[in-house]
Protein backbone atom coordinates (compact mmCIF):
# COMPACT_ATOMS: atom_id res chain seq x y z
CA UNK A 1 0.00 0.00 0.00
CA UNK A 2 0.97 3.60 -0.55
CA UNK A 3 1.53 5.83 2.47
CA UNK A 4 -1.82 6.54 4.18
CA UNK A 5 -0.86 9.66 6.18
CA UNK A 6 1.19 12.13 4.16
CA UNK A 7 1.21 15.20 6.39
CA UNK A 8 1.03 15.95 10.11
CA UNK A 9 -1.80 18.32 9.21
CA UNK A 10 -3.80 15.23 8.33
CA UNK A 11 -5.64 15.21 11.63
CA UNK A 12 -8.68 16.90 13.17
CA UNK A 13 -8.43 20.53 14.19
CA UNK A 14 -9.41 19.88 17.78
CA UNK A 15 -6.12 18.00 18.25
CA UNK A 16 -4.30 21.31 17.80
CA UNK A 17 -6.83 23.21 19.93
CA UNK A 18 -6.46 20.72 22.77
CA UNK A 19 -2.75 20.35 22.08
CA UNK A 20 -2.06 24.00 22.76
CA UNK A 21 -3.96 23.90 26.05
CA UNK A 22 -2.10 20.71 27.00
CA UNK A 23 1.24 22.31 26.11
CA UNK A 24 0.62 25.37 28.28
CA UNK A 25 -1.32 23.85 31.18
CA UNK A 26 -0.68 20.08 31.37
CA UNK A 27 2.76 19.47 29.79
CA UNK A 28 3.79 16.75 32.26
CA UNK A 29 0.65 14.61 32.02
CA UNK A 30 1.18 11.00 30.91
CA UNK A 31 -1.63 9.11 29.18
CA UNK A 32 -2.39 5.66 27.80
CA UNK A 33 -4.73 5.23 24.83
CA UNK A 34 -6.40 1.94 23.88
CA UNK A 35 -7.82 0.88 20.51
CA UNK A 36 -11.10 -1.00 20.18
CA UNK A 37 -13.04 -2.36 17.23
CA UNK A 38 -16.72 -2.51 18.16
CA UNK A 39 -17.72 -4.61 15.12
CA UNK A 40 -18.19 -8.14 16.42
CA UNK A 41 -17.78 -9.76 12.99
CA UNK A 42 -14.53 -8.02 11.97
CA UNK A 43 -11.19 -9.80 12.10
CA UNK A 44 -7.82 -8.24 11.26
CA UNK A 45 -5.41 -10.66 9.61
CA UNK A 46 -1.71 -10.91 10.41
CA UNK A 47 -0.96 -9.22 7.08
CA UNK A 48 -3.22 -6.32 8.02
CA UNK A 49 -1.50 -5.92 11.38
CA UNK A 50 1.91 -5.93 9.70
CA UNK A 51 0.77 -3.26 7.25
CA UNK A 52 -0.69 -1.16 10.08
CA UNK A 53 2.70 -1.29 11.83
CA UNK A 54 4.45 -0.24 8.62
CA UNK A 55 2.04 2.65 8.08
CA UNK A 56 2.44 3.86 11.66
CA UNK A 57 6.23 3.81 11.20
CA UNK A 58 5.83 5.90 8.03
CA UNK A 59 3.62 8.33 9.94
CA UNK A 60 6.28 8.61 12.65
CA UNK A 61 8.82 9.73 10.02
CA UNK A 62 6.82 12.89 9.26
CA UNK A 63 7.67 16.44 10.38
CA UNK A 64 5.85 19.73 10.03
CA UNK A 65 6.98 21.77 7.04
CA UNK A 66 7.36 25.52 7.46
CA UNK A 67 4.48 26.27 5.10
CA UNK A 68 2.27 23.99 7.23
CA UNK A 69 3.30 25.81 10.40
CA UNK A 70 2.61 29.14 8.67
CA UNK A 71 -0.90 27.88 7.92
CA UNK A 72 -1.46 26.89 11.55
CA UNK A 73 -0.24 30.34 12.58
CA UNK A 74 -3.11 31.85 10.58
CA UNK A 75 -5.65 30.23 12.93
CA UNK A 76 -6.31 33.10 15.29
CA UNK A 77 -6.28 31.20 18.59
CA UNK A 78 -3.07 29.25 17.97
CA UNK A 79 -0.13 31.01 19.64
CA UNK A 80 3.52 31.36 18.54
CA UNK A 81 4.78 29.40 21.56
CA UNK A 82 2.76 26.34 20.52
CA UNK A 83 3.70 26.71 16.86
CA UNK A 84 7.36 26.74 17.90
CA UNK A 85 6.80 23.56 19.89
CA UNK A 86 5.29 21.90 16.81
CA UNK A 87 8.35 22.94 14.83
CA UNK A 88 10.35 20.54 17.03
CA UNK A 89 7.67 17.89 17.52
CA UNK A 90 7.65 14.44 15.95
CA UNK A 91 5.67 11.26 16.56
CA UNK A 92 7.53 8.50 18.43
CA UNK A 93 7.07 4.93 17.25
CA UNK A 94 8.37 3.78 20.64
CA UNK A 95 5.13 5.08 22.16
CA UNK A 96 3.14 2.45 20.20
CA UNK A 97 2.45 -1.20 21.03
CA UNK A 98 0.76 -2.95 18.10
CA UNK A 99 0.03 -6.68 18.38
CA UNK A 100 -2.33 -9.39 17.11
CA UNK A 101 -4.02 -9.71 20.50
CA UNK A 102 -7.62 -8.80 21.22
CA UNK A 103 -10.99 -10.05 20.02
CA UNK A 104 -10.59 -8.51 16.56
CA UNK A 105 -7.03 -9.71 16.03
CA UNK A 106 -5.62 -6.22 16.51
CA UNK A 107 -4.46 -4.52 19.70
CA UNK A 108 -3.02 -1.00 19.77
CA UNK A 109 -1.95 0.95 22.84
CA UNK A 110 0.04 4.15 23.03
CA UNK A 111 1.67 5.45 26.20
CA UNK A 112 3.62 8.66 26.66
CA UNK A 113 3.15 12.34 27.28
CA UNK A 114 -0.38 13.57 26.67
CA UNK A 115 1.16 16.02 24.19
CA UNK A 116 2.31 13.07 22.10
CA UNK A 117 -0.36 10.43 22.55
CA UNK A 118 -3.25 12.80 21.90
CA UNK A 119 -1.84 13.48 18.45
CA UNK A 120 -1.69 9.79 17.55
CA UNK A 121 -5.40 8.99 17.81
CA UNK A 122 -6.77 10.30 14.51
CA UNK A 123 -3.91 9.21 12.17
CA UNK A 124 -3.86 5.75 13.78
CA UNK A 125 -7.59 5.23 13.25
CA UNK A 126 -7.34 6.50 9.66
CA UNK A 127 -4.51 4.03 9.03
CA UNK A 128 -6.40 1.10 10.55
CA UNK A 129 -9.53 1.91 8.56
CA UNK A 130 -7.82 2.32 5.19
CA UNK A 131 -5.61 -0.76 5.63
CA UNK A 132 -8.64 -2.88 6.50
CA UNK A 133 -10.73 -1.81 3.51
CA UNK A 134 -7.82 -1.94 1.05
CA UNK A 135 -6.90 -5.48 2.09
CA UNK A 136 -10.39 -6.88 2.75
CA UNK A 137 -12.35 -5.65 -0.29
CA UNK A 138 -12.12 -4.72 -3.95
CA UNK A 139 -11.63 -1.00 -3.44
CA UNK A 140 -12.42 -0.15 -7.06
CA UNK A 141 -15.93 -1.48 -6.54
CA UNK A 142 -16.20 0.24 -3.16
CA UNK A 143 -15.20 3.58 -4.68
CA UNK A 144 -17.87 3.23 -7.34
CA UNK A 145 -20.54 2.70 -4.71
CA UNK A 146 -19.06 5.57 -2.67
CA UNK A 147 -19.19 7.92 -5.65
CA UNK A 148 -22.76 6.89 -6.52
CA UNK A 149 -23.93 7.58 -2.97
CA UNK A 150 -22.05 10.88 -2.91
CA UNK A 151 -23.82 11.90 -6.14
CA UNK A 152 -27.15 11.11 -4.49
CA UNK A 153 -26.27 13.11 -1.37
CA UNK A 154 -25.30 16.18 -3.36
CA UNK A 155 -28.48 15.88 -5.44
CA UNK A 156 -30.57 15.71 -2.26
CA UNK A 157 -29.03 18.98 -1.04
CA UNK A 158 -29.21 20.78 -4.41
CA UNK A 159 -32.88 19.90 -4.91
CA UNK A 160 -33.77 20.94 -1.37
CA UNK A 161 -34.88 17.46 -0.33
CA UNK A 162 -32.79 18.05 2.77
CA UNK A 163 -32.06 21.48 4.22
CA UNK A 164 -29.46 21.07 6.92
CA UNK A 165 -28.20 24.61 7.59
CA UNK A 166 -24.45 24.78 8.34
CA UNK A 167 -22.61 21.46 8.19
CA UNK A 168 -19.01 20.29 8.22
CA UNK A 169 -17.28 17.04 7.30
CA UNK A 170 -15.95 15.16 10.36
CA UNK A 171 -15.01 11.79 8.85
CA UNK A 172 -11.20 11.50 8.87
CA UNK A 173 -10.93 8.81 11.56
CA UNK A 174 -13.26 6.36 9.79
CA UNK A 175 -12.86 7.36 6.15
CA UNK A 176 -12.83 4.76 3.40
CA UNK A 177 -9.57 6.25 2.17
CA UNK A 178 -7.78 9.57 1.78
CA UNK A 179 -8.96 9.61 -1.83
CA UNK A 180 -12.59 9.13 -0.83
CA UNK A 181 -12.55 11.81 1.87
CA UNK A 182 -10.88 14.34 -0.41
CA UNK A 183 -13.35 13.64 -3.20
CA UNK A 184 -16.29 14.20 -0.83
CA UNK A 185 -14.88 17.44 0.57
CA UNK A 186 -13.94 18.77 -2.87
CA UNK A 187 -17.34 18.06 -4.39
CA UNK A 188 -19.38 19.28 -1.41
CA UNK A 189 -17.41 22.53 -1.36
CA UNK A 190 -17.86 23.12 -5.10
CA UNK A 191 -21.68 23.24 -4.97
CA UNK A 192 -24.25 25.67 -3.62
CA UNK A 193 -27.44 24.54 -1.90
CA UNK A 194 -30.74 26.36 -1.28
CA UNK A 195 -31.08 25.43 2.39
CA UNK A 196 -27.66 24.16 3.36
CA UNK A 197 -24.14 25.49 3.65
CA UNK A 198 -21.00 23.37 3.61
CA UNK A 199 -18.77 25.38 5.94
CA UNK A 200 -15.66 23.27 6.41
CA UNK A 201 -13.94 20.10 7.50
CA UNK A 202 -12.22 18.87 10.63
CA UNK A 203 -9.34 17.60 8.44
CA UNK A 204 -6.79 20.43 8.66
CA UNK A 205 -4.88 19.20 5.60
CA UNK A 206 -7.99 19.33 3.40
CA UNK A 207 -9.18 22.61 4.90
CA UNK A 208 -5.89 24.17 3.88
CA UNK A 209 -5.88 22.57 0.43
CA UNK A 210 -9.41 23.69 -0.48
CA UNK A 211 -9.44 27.00 1.41
CA UNK A 212 -12.15 25.84 3.80
CA UNK A 213 -12.67 26.55 7.48
CA UNK A 214 -10.98 23.98 9.74
CA UNK A 215 -13.54 22.99 12.38
CA UNK A 216 -13.14 21.57 15.88
CA UNK A 217 -12.77 22.55 19.53
CA UNK A 218 -12.47 19.81 22.14
CA UNK A 219 -12.97 16.08 22.65
CA UNK A 220 -13.82 13.91 25.64
CA UNK A 221 -10.13 13.33 26.35
CA UNK A 222 -9.67 16.94 27.47
CA UNK A 223 -12.42 16.76 30.08
CA UNK A 224 -11.40 13.28 31.20
CA UNK A 225 -7.71 14.10 31.67
CA UNK A 226 -8.04 17.68 32.95
CA UNK A 227 -10.65 16.52 35.44
CA UNK A 228 -9.55 12.99 36.35
CA UNK A 229 -5.80 13.15 35.73
CA UNK A 230 -5.20 15.15 38.90
CA UNK A 231 -5.58 12.65 41.73
CA UNK A 232 -6.74 15.37 44.14
CA UNK A 233 -9.81 16.18 42.03
CA UNK A 234 -13.24 14.75 42.62
CA UNK A 235 -13.89 13.40 39.09
CA UNK A 236 -17.51 14.52 39.23
CA UNK A 237 -16.16 18.06 38.78
CA UNK A 238 -14.27 17.13 35.60
CA UNK A 239 -16.26 19.58 33.49
CA UNK A 240 -15.51 22.48 35.81
CA UNK A 241 -11.76 21.84 35.85
CA UNK A 242 -11.63 21.35 32.08
CA UNK A 243 -13.67 24.43 31.20
CA UNK A 244 -11.80 26.59 33.69
CA UNK A 245 -8.55 25.54 31.98
CA UNK A 246 -10.07 26.15 28.53
CA UNK A 247 -11.15 29.68 29.42
CA UNK A 248 -7.69 30.42 30.83
CA UNK A 249 -6.18 29.36 27.51
CA UNK A 250 -8.71 30.79 25.05
CA UNK A 251 -11.02 33.28 26.72
CA UNK A 252 -14.01 33.73 24.41
CA UNK A 253 -12.24 32.17 21.41
CA UNK A 254 -12.72 28.60 20.23
CA UNK A 255 -15.69 27.93 22.45
CA UNK A 256 -17.92 24.90 21.81
CA UNK A 257 -18.29 22.88 25.03
CA UNK A 258 -18.75 19.11 24.91
CA UNK A 259 -21.52 18.00 27.23
CA UNK A 260 -21.58 14.22 27.70
CA UNK A 261 -18.22 13.14 29.15
CA UNK A 262 -19.78 12.40 32.55
CA UNK A 263 -23.44 12.81 31.50
CA UNK A 264 -25.11 16.00 30.35
CA UNK A 265 -27.02 16.35 33.64
CA UNK A 266 -23.73 16.51 35.55
CA UNK A 267 -22.34 18.88 32.90
CA UNK A 268 -25.20 21.31 33.52
CA UNK A 269 -24.35 21.46 37.23
CA UNK A 270 -21.10 23.21 36.28
CA UNK A 271 -22.18 24.97 33.08
CA UNK A 272 -23.43 28.00 34.95
CA UNK A 273 -23.58 31.67 33.95
CA UNK A 274 -19.87 32.34 33.38
CA UNK A 275 -19.15 29.26 31.27
CA UNK A 276 -22.53 29.42 29.52
CA UNK A 277 -21.85 33.04 28.55
CA UNK A 278 -18.23 32.60 27.43
CA UNK A 279 -18.77 29.43 25.38
CA UNK A 280 -20.52 30.14 22.08
CA UNK A 281 -22.37 26.84 22.13
CA UNK A 282 -22.36 23.16 23.05
CA UNK A 283 -21.84 19.87 21.19
CA UNK A 284 -24.09 16.81 21.26
CA UNK A 285 -22.44 13.38 20.97
CA UNK A 286 -24.79 10.87 22.61
CA UNK A 287 -28.40 10.36 23.58
CA UNK A 288 -31.64 11.56 21.97
CA UNK A 289 -30.69 14.85 20.24
CA UNK A 290 -34.12 16.43 20.64
CA UNK A 291 -34.36 15.64 24.35
CA UNK A 292 -30.79 16.87 24.79
CA UNK A 293 -31.44 20.08 22.85
CA UNK A 294 -34.59 20.90 24.79
CA UNK A 295 -32.66 20.38 28.03
CA UNK A 296 -29.88 22.74 26.89
CA UNK A 297 -32.35 25.42 25.77
CA UNK A 298 -34.19 25.23 29.09
CA UNK A 299 -30.86 25.64 30.88
CA UNK A 300 -29.92 28.72 28.84
CA UNK A 301 -33.33 30.25 29.50
CA UNK A 302 -33.04 29.53 33.23
CA UNK A 303 -29.74 31.46 33.22
CA UNK A 304 -31.32 34.38 31.37
CA UNK A 305 -29.35 33.69 28.17
CA UNK A 306 -31.12 33.97 24.81
CA UNK A 307 -30.61 30.56 23.09
CA UNK A 308 -30.87 32.24 19.69
CA UNK A 309 -27.42 33.69 20.33
CA UNK A 310 -25.95 30.22 20.90
CA UNK A 311 -25.21 27.18 18.71
CA UNK A 312 -26.09 23.53 19.18
CA UNK A 313 -23.53 21.43 17.27
CA UNK A 314 -24.72 17.89 16.57
CA UNK A 315 -22.10 15.23 15.78
CA UNK A 316 -23.48 11.83 16.81
CA UNK A 317 -23.77 9.36 13.89
CA UNK A 318 -25.61 11.83 11.68
CA UNK A 319 -26.93 11.54 8.15
CA UNK A 320 -28.67 14.24 6.09
CA UNK A 321 -32.17 13.01 6.94
CA UNK A 322 -31.47 13.22 10.67
CA UNK A 323 -29.90 16.66 10.34
CA UNK A 324 -32.87 17.92 8.31
CA UNK A 325 -35.26 16.73 11.02
CA UNK A 326 -33.27 18.56 13.72
CA UNK A 327 -33.21 21.78 11.70
CA UNK A 328 -37.01 21.68 11.51
CA UNK A 329 -37.38 20.81 15.20
CA UNK A 330 -35.19 23.65 16.48
CA UNK A 331 -36.15 26.23 13.84
CA UNK A 332 -36.38 29.73 15.30
CA UNK A 333 -35.29 28.58 18.75
CA UNK A 334 -31.50 28.28 18.53
CA UNK A 335 -28.69 28.16 16.01
CA UNK A 336 -27.85 24.64 14.83
CA UNK A 337 -24.85 23.17 13.03
CA UNK A 338 -23.73 19.67 12.17
CA UNK A 339 -20.51 17.68 12.08
CA UNK A 340 -21.14 14.69 9.81
CA UNK A 341 -18.55 11.94 9.67
CA UNK A 342 -18.84 8.37 8.41
CA UNK A 343 -22.01 9.09 6.39
CA UNK A 344 -19.91 11.39 4.20
CA UNK A 345 -16.47 9.77 4.31
CA UNK A 346 -17.28 6.03 4.28
CA UNK A 347 -20.74 5.35 2.86
CA UNK A 348 -20.50 2.32 0.56
CA UNK A 349 -22.17 -1.02 -0.12
CA UNK A 350 -20.41 -2.59 2.89
CA UNK A 351 -20.80 -1.63 6.57
CA UNK A 352 -18.20 0.82 7.94
CA UNK A 353 -15.91 -0.05 10.80
CA UNK A 354 -16.88 1.20 14.24
CA UNK A 355 -13.40 1.76 15.65
CA UNK A 356 -12.29 4.04 18.47
CA UNK A 357 -9.15 4.90 20.37
CA UNK A 358 -9.80 6.23 23.85
CA UNK A 359 -7.83 7.52 26.80
CA UNK A 360 -7.81 4.77 29.44
CA UNK A 361 -5.19 6.07 31.89
CA UNK A 362 -3.87 9.49 32.89
CA UNK A 363 -0.95 9.90 35.30
CA UNK A 364 -1.06 6.20 36.21
CA UNK A 365 -4.73 6.42 37.16
CA UNK A 366 -7.78 5.02 35.38
CA UNK A 367 -10.00 7.49 33.55
CA UNK A 368 -13.42 6.89 32.08
CA UNK A 369 -16.28 8.44 30.18
CA UNK A 370 -19.90 7.90 31.22
CA UNK A 371 -21.95 9.37 28.39
CA UNK A 372 -25.71 9.74 27.99
CA UNK A 373 -26.06 6.23 26.53
CA UNK A 374 -24.36 2.96 27.32
CA UNK A 375 -21.72 1.54 25.02
CA UNK A 376 -19.75 4.67 24.18
CA UNK A 377 -17.39 4.53 27.15
CA UNK A 378 -14.22 2.53 27.54
CA UNK A 379 -12.24 1.78 30.69
CA UNK A 380 -9.96 -1.12 31.60
CA UNK A 381 -11.07 -1.08 35.24
CA UNK A 382 -14.80 -1.68 35.89
CA UNK A 383 -14.31 -0.76 39.55
CA UNK A 384 -13.23 2.74 38.52
CA UNK A 385 -16.33 3.17 36.37
CA UNK A 386 -18.48 2.29 39.39
CA UNK A 387 -16.51 4.75 41.52
CA UNK A 388 -16.97 7.50 38.93
CA UNK A 389 -20.69 6.79 38.78
CA UNK A 390 -20.93 7.06 42.58
CA UNK A 391 -19.13 10.41 42.39
CA UNK A 392 -21.57 11.63 39.74
CA UNK A 393 -24.54 10.48 41.81
CA UNK A 394 -23.17 12.40 44.79
CA UNK A 395 -22.52 15.48 42.67
CA UNK A 396 -26.09 15.57 41.46
CA UNK A 397 -27.27 16.24 45.03
CA UNK A 398 -24.63 18.83 45.98
CA UNK A 399 -24.28 22.43 44.84
CA UNK A 400 -20.87 23.25 46.22
CA UNK A 401 -18.01 24.09 43.85
CA UNK A 402 -14.50 22.59 43.79
CA UNK A 403 -12.03 24.19 46.15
Amino acid sequence: MERVINSLLETDLYKFSMGQAIYHLFPSYITTWTFRCRNRDVRFTREMVDEIRRQVKLYCDLRFAEDELNYLSSIKWLKPSYINFLRLWKPRYKDFRITEEGDSGLSIETTGTWLNTSMYEIPTLAIVNEVYFQMQYDCTKLMKSFEKRLDDKICDLKTGKYNIAAFSEFGLRRRLSAEAQELAVKRLAAETYPGSSFVGTSNVFLARKYNLTPVGTMAHEFIMCAGQGNHRHNPAYSNWYAFDAWIKEYGVLNGIALTDTITTDCFLKDFQLTFATLFSGVRHDSGDPKVWGDKILAHYEKLGIDPKRKTLLFSDSLDFAGADELVKYFSGRVGVAFGIGTYISNDTDVPPLNIVMKTTECNAQDVAKISDVEGKGMCKNPAYVKYLQRCIDWRMTHDDMPG
